[in-house]
């Protein structure tokens, strides 16, 4: 049994890694942008911001063990089963995205609603690429919130210093006035007609265990990054998923985390070339004004995640870069990796184009906030 075991566990292991189209474009970029200065290699491991990567390491394994659990997507069914208009169910599922992209981070509020919302398709009627579209956005709005709720509020929170209250009462403003336009968009966007959703449960597959013993680890690891000890926080994570569910130590996507390390290491190389880096040295002397719209702009063209790895490099203002790069994720499709995820799994054909109908406005709305909350 075991031989046949480790095989198959050391596939699923190594499938994320063998899939990941972006995590191959990154590393063929490092290994483009390393050949003209090959002396740069030693300095490699210097590059990673290591206490973000511990972080998103233990909120991945956390957040694999609440997914598992099928508690949340199990009370979800419950709830939607007794909507009994269109606008409601929207405002349900939106509300729902935002409010767990707080704390499981933008990408798993996704993995949990956008198959509950797939699972809807036989209901008549029922806009379903619409849908997920206003989840995307979401969990845009959401996840800026707090410090873990996206990997680029996980590297400025690292980087500031702030406690996680305090980072958390910094954005509460955007993240409140993004959220209270998007419920409005909601509740315009979808009619009150009358709908019947039945979806089939069985609470008995569900483990409310599990979900309630990570989140006490969750608890657990807060402390333990607010405190300055992220590797014991990491070190007690993987120790308790160990004795709870060892097979979530192989079902993290630790492609993920591959993808970040190269992030760091890409955007040094890219920046040590003589071009680029005369570019980026006028990053520091930017007003507040230009530092924001500059940040827009390059999570418009490189994605919020990549644009805040580049730009703290050269500037202090973390408030500013964090509103800027939040309120980036909306817009183009390629503003936020969560935007990315969600169409992708909605696999509607003509999704990506509908998209942009209704997130370059949010980017408009949610810039012009920002700009004036600062």
């Amino acid at each position: 049994m075991s031989a046949h075991t480790s095989p198959s566990r050391l596939a699923a292991l190594l499938a994320p890694f063998l899939h990941d189209r972006l995590l191959h474009v990154l590393l063929l970029l490092m290994l483009l942008l390393w050949l003209p200065q090959p002396a740069a290699a030693s300095q490699f491991v210097h590059w990673i911001d290591w206490p973000t990567i511990t972080t998103l390491s233990g909120l991945l394994l956390l957040t694999k063990g609440v997914e598992a659990s099928g508690y949340l997507a199990h009370l979800g069914r419950l709830i939607i089963n007794r909507l009994a208009r269109e606008r409601s169910l929207a405002l349900f599922l939106v509300g729902m995205s935002a409010l767990l992209s707080t704390v499981l981070t933008n990408d798993v509020a996704l993995f949990i609603v956008v198959p509950l919302t797939l699972s809807l398709r036989g209901i008549a009627g029922l806009p379903i690429g619409r849908l997920v579209i206003f989840e995307a956005l979401a969990v845009n709005a959401g996840s800026l919130l707090t410090p873990i709720g996206n990997p680029q509020n996980i590297l400025l929170w690292q980087l500031s210093g702030q406690s996680f209250a305090a980072f958390t009462w910094q954005m509460a403003p955007l993240a409140l006035g993004s959220m209270a336009l998007l419920l409005l968009a909601t509740a315009l966007a979808f009619p009150g007609q009358r709908i019947h959703a039945e979806l089939h449960d069985d609470a008995s597959g569900y483990q409310p265990g599990l979900l309630w013993s990570c989140a006490l680890l969750y608890i657990g690891f807060i402390v333990a990054l607010e405190s300055g000890h992220a590797l014991w926080g990491l070190a007690a994570v993987l120790a308790g998923i160990a004795l709870l569910r060892p097979a979530l130590l192989l079902a993290v996507d630790w492609s993920l985390i591959a993808v970040f390390m190269l992030m760091f290491v890409d955007i040094r190389l890219l920046t040590g070339l003589p071009l680029v880096h005369h570019w980026t040295d006028a990053v520091a002397g930017l007003s507040s004004g230009s530092l924001y719209l500059t940040a827009l702009l390059a999570s418009q063209l490189i994605s919020n995640v990549p644009a805040t790895i580049l730009l703290v490099k050269y500037s202090s203002a973390y408030k500013v870069l964090a509103y800027a790069v939040n309120a980036g994720g909306f817009g183009c499709v390629l503003g936020s990796l969560a935007n990315l995820i969600a169409l992708r799994m909605a696999g509607e054909r003509g999704i990506w184009l509908r998209f942009h109908l209704y997130s370059l406005p949010a980017l408009l709305l949610a810039g012009v906030l920002g700009y004036c909350l600062l």
